[in-house]
């Protein structure tokens, strides 16, 4: 441990409690929007060791991973790495995590009931959305199958 500063064992990014033991990669890749290979790009551009324990980081440099992670554009990372390339209402690139990212993909869920696309229609009636089979799966429900009238289970019970 450097300079007499204790262990935090856990640590609060984004809204969330994450486990202070884990490598910080992996640590920061718990929180909902962040992968592994993500977190190891946003620590090494805020000059951070992705190998280093999280609970050993002080708090100066969570701040500094946070403020450049709550941006929602990460300067120097490449843009395929983002999760909302070319933002519907702004055009931009974002990274968004948390609640904004579950915000954002409802309101684009919502806008397309809306406008009544193909897809719009298909969330509406819960279907499948992205093209998969249906002829045999993803039904719901109860089973279909023979059902028996009950004359014939008391008919079958009078026999026994």
């Amino acid at each position: 441990m450097s300079s007499g500063q204790e262990f935090k064992y856990i640590v609060r990014l984004f809204g969330q409690d994450t486990d202070g033991r884990y490598k910080a990669a992996y640590a920061l890749a718990m929180v909902k929007g962040i992968g592994y290979n993500t977190a190891k790009g946003i620590l090494l551009k805020a000059g951070l060791d992705p190998n280093k324990r999280l609970g050993n980081f002080t708090d100066a440099e969570i701040k500094k991973v946070v403020a450049l992670v709550s941006s929602k554009r990460i300067e120097g990372l490449p843009v395929w790495m983002y999760n909302r390339r070319s933002d519907y209402e702004s055009g931009t690139d974002l990274h968004l995590v948390t609640s904004d990212l579950l915000f954002y993909a409802r309101e684009d869920i919502e806008r397309e009931k809306k406008v009544k696309s193909w897809r719009g229609i298909r969330h509406s009636l819960g279907l499948k959305v992205r093209g998969q089979r249906t002829r045999t799966t993803g039904r719901t429900g109860g089973t279909v199958g023979v059902r028996r009238s009950k004359q014939g289970q008391q008919q079958q019970q009078q026999s026994k």
